[in-house]
């Protein structure tokens, strides 16, 4: 079964068999969009999940007969927690590209592929819309500015000549967050030493003996403002402890194999835009062959005009067949490409969708965190208050004329005043 492969009028996607005047009624949930190649696809807004066969509103019924669905859970590194691929087989997208027929992408003879070009532009092996041509996508998150929706091109390497994946911008962001988190524990850290080298200063300063000979109801109160250090002190250390415990120690240990994740994650993409660069190459070099057996067949085509022989005939019979083998050929390696694009496709938008969650999540544990900190601040502020409440009594309490009385009882010498001297 050969693919129709001629290119499609930017925007328009053209209804399966049977509906074309039907309205097509999505199960709840649902919701379908147009890929960067204005092919129709459709989003389960709840569970991240893609598929290019249009879902069924009863469950368990294909609302397509004879296609495969693709269903995409989210999934990181390419693969499930079943350990299967986060991609439908070969097969799936062999019979996807059958249902639609449409190649979406790439033409595979002259006049097709002069239209394809009219309407698409191919930039480092993806095929996109042609801007002059293809009026503004519909988005997947219209109202977000989700990674979904704005990587799908590579960018210019500010420090080289070179590019840089957009998916590969995704990655950085996502490393760049985890230092930024480990910066963050570090900085605690930081933190914890302060209040430790405070505390173990305010117990030393506590056993201090300066003015311990102080008496009366101010000395009462002196010795309660030095216990009130020793009191303090210990609040700290509580709340260094806390502080490692509670806020230190899970922001470092979040996600501990993060990095190692991401690099799967990156070499599972990486490798689907290998394929698709290599199928690409492959389209390049059919065509080329095709438009030299074409030229071939054309010369041959003027030598029998001007002399007819058998010789001739028969070679122009060969031209003709190695033409067609070679237009055969293009229109293969064009389905194939188009498959590999439909597969780095389904994987950038369930990927992308999967990296925007851990953003989200890693976001606010952070946020969490960092309110555990202002909380265990607050605590140690009101416990530190507490430790000074008996000196505020006891100060209150001082009485400068009842410690005179007390002093003087205590050392007393004696209160028979002098008198004048008689003569």
């Amino acid at each position: 079964m050969r693919t129709d492969c001629r290119a499609e009028k930017p925007g328009m996607v053209p209804p399966p068999p049977g509906e074309e005047s039907q309205t097509v009624i999505l199960p709840p949930g649902w919701q379908s969009y147009l890929s960067p190649q204005g092919r129709r696809y459709y989003v389960n807004t709840a569970t991240n999940e893609t598929t290019w066969e249009r879902p069924s509103s009863s469950p368990g019924i294909s609302a397509s007969p004879g296609t495969h669905r693709s269903s995409l859970p989210p999934a990181v590194n390419g693969y499930h927690a079943s350990g299967t691929p986060a991609h439908p087989p070969e097969t799936a997208h062999m019979s996807l590209r059958k249902s639609t027929g449409d190649s979406q992408n790439l033409g595979s003879s002259s006049p097709s592929k002069k239209q394809s070009k009219e309407n698409t532009m191919t930039i480092n092996c993806v095929t996109f819309p042609h801007p002059d041509t293809m009026p503004e996508q519909q988005l997947l998150k219209p109202t977000e500015w989700s990674y979904c929706d704005y990587f799908w091109a590579d960018k210019k390497d500010p420090q080289g000549n070179g590019t840089v994946a957009g998916f590969e911008l995704l990655l950085q962001k996502q490393l760049k967050g985890k230092q930024m988190q480990k910066e963050m524990s570090e900085f605690i850290r930081e933190r914890i030493k302060i209040e430790e080298e405070y505390a173990k200063n305010l117990a030393k300063l506590s056993q201090n003996s300066l003015a311990a000979q102080e008496e009366g109801s101010l000395g009462e109160a002196w010795a309660q403002v030095k216990k009130s250090l020793a009191d303090e002190a210990e609040v700290h250390l509580k709340f260094s402890a806390k502080l490692h415990s509670e806020v230190e120690k899970p922001l470092m240990n979040f996600r501990e194999n993060f990095k190692k994740d991401m690099k799967k994650c990156d070499h599972h993409i990486a490798d689907l835009r290998k394929q698709l660069a290599s199928r690409y190459a492959s389209v390049e070099k059919a065509r080329k062959a095709l438009t030299e057996r074409q030229r071939d067949l054309e010369m041959k085509t003027q030598q029998l005009e001007i002399k007819l022989s058998n010789k001739t005939e028969e070679d122009i019979k060969k031209a003709r067949r190695k033409s067609t083998q070679a237009g055969d050929d293009l229109m293969r390696c064009v389905d194939l490409y188009n498959q590999a694009q439909s597969k780095w496709f389904e994987e950038m938008v369930t990927t992308t969708l999967e990296l925007e969650r851990l953003e989200v999540e890693r976001v606010e544990m952070i946020r969490q965190h960092l309110c555990q900190y202002t909380q265990l601040r607050h605590e140690t502020d009101m416990f530190n208050q507490s430790t000074v409440e008996p000196v505020d009594q006891l100060l209150r309490k001082v009485d400068p004329a009842k410690d005179r009385e007390l002093w003087v009882r205590e050392h007393k010498t004696g209160n028979i005043r002098p008198v004048d001297m008689e003569i």
